[in-house]
């Protein structure tokens, strides 16, 4: 391994964080073999959210196939993997203990290094694989289910958390507004559906932090407004106008994400906006963030769809390059559920 070309590293990926059971082959940092995703959704939708038992039985259930059939994806025997990326935390405890499982075992069987890949990290990563000229320093913003953090990327290995959420997540806020009104899990992409029918400035809900330089976010009075406003709704027996709600509510967080956002990339002194995580698939925030960054000159940059959502293709982007760094682990690697950036 010490003799092998950085360009041809063979990097296997390993990613079992929430509901998604998925395994990458990646050559060098940027050559994406396979990404094989296995999606627990049919199985939570029901119940309206993840179930984190009924998640961690899943995985256990998944991940060897998933890793096999990414190798085959790639035409790779597992002998070929020179290093084992997998993720670590943040994410479900029982989830993780699966991936982090099969990870040490396949690097010790293997005789392999072993890399523990912060989660939130990856999702920054996706976007060189999306976009193989992209370099650092850049600043992002990541938006998921359980994260809402502006970071500034100054190298391949040297972040700066500039702020986080002090509560909700905005993936988090967006799929309780959706169970709310009786919309099916994942409520995320159901709400940026509906509000494309909807009045955005139907009703004024309230954005929080907004003063400047201030890059925390606050999603939690933003969702006790609009529940207040279905129930009193609901109390005066008025019909509820849903796609008005969800444009409205949607508004609410995109112009808060926004503002925080290109002001951050503005004092950091970047030129360079990089967009990562789930809520990355959401058109209003798409198209806010590039009206507002062209209108100043900063190149904005986001993952493909498949990219956006947890995969195993960006813990083995994110891995390869802390292996150049001798970022690895050993043995003793376990998960944490409450990681942080």
């Amino acid at each position: 391994m010490e003799h092998k070309d950085i360009n041809n590293i063979v990097t296997l990926g390993i990613e079992s964080s929430c509901d998604e059971t998925a395994a990458a082959v990646l050559r060098g940092g940027r050559e994406l073999l396979s990404n094989v995703i296995d999606t627990q959704i049919p199985d939570h939708q029901k119940y309206g959210g993840v179930v984190p038992e009924i998640a961690s039985r899943r995985h256990i259930v998944n991940i060897l196939p998933v890793i096999d059939a990414a190798l085959k994806e790639a035409g790779m025997e597992k002998q070929d993997i020179d290093q084992v990326a997998v993720t670590y935390g943040p994410g479900l405890v029982g989830a993780l203990l699966v991936g982090v499982s099969a990870g040490k075992s396949l690097a010790y069987a293997l005789d392999v290094p072993l890399i523990g890949v912060n989660h939130l990290e990856g999702h920054i990563f996706a976007n060189f694989l999306s976009d193989p000229a992209l370099e650092p320093p850049f600043t992002a913003l990541v938006v998921s289910g359980g994260h809402t953090s502006l970071v500034d990327v100054r190298d391949y290995n040297a972040f700066s958390l500039l702020g986080e959420t002090r509560d909700d997540a905005a993936g988090e806020a967006f799929d309780k507004i959706a169970r709310v009104m009786g919309l099916p899990y994942p409520g995320g992409p159901q709400i940026d559906k509906l509000a494309r029918e909807g009045d955005p400035d139907a009703i004024d809900f309230p954005k929080a932090l907004m003063e400047d330089g201030n890059y925390e976010f606050s999603f939690s009075g933003l969702k006790s407004a609009v529940l207040n406003y279905l129930n009193a709704m609901k109390m005066k027996r008025i019909e509820i106008p849903k796609a008005d709600v969800a444009a409205s509510f949607q508004k609410a967080v995109v112009e808060v994400l926004v503002k925080k956002t290109i002001e951050a990339v503005e004092t950091a002194g970047r030129d360079t906006l990089v967009l990562a995580g789930g809520v990355a698939a959401n058109h209003a925030l798409v198209e806010r963030l590039q009206q507002a960054a062209d209108e100043r000159g900063i190149r904005f940059r986001r993952p493909s769809q498949k990219l956006c959502t947890d995969n195993a293709a960006m813990i083995a982007c994110r891995g390869y390059y802390q292996s150049l760094n001798g970022d690895f682990a050993d043995v003793s690697l376990n998960a944490v559920p409450g990681l942080r950036l």
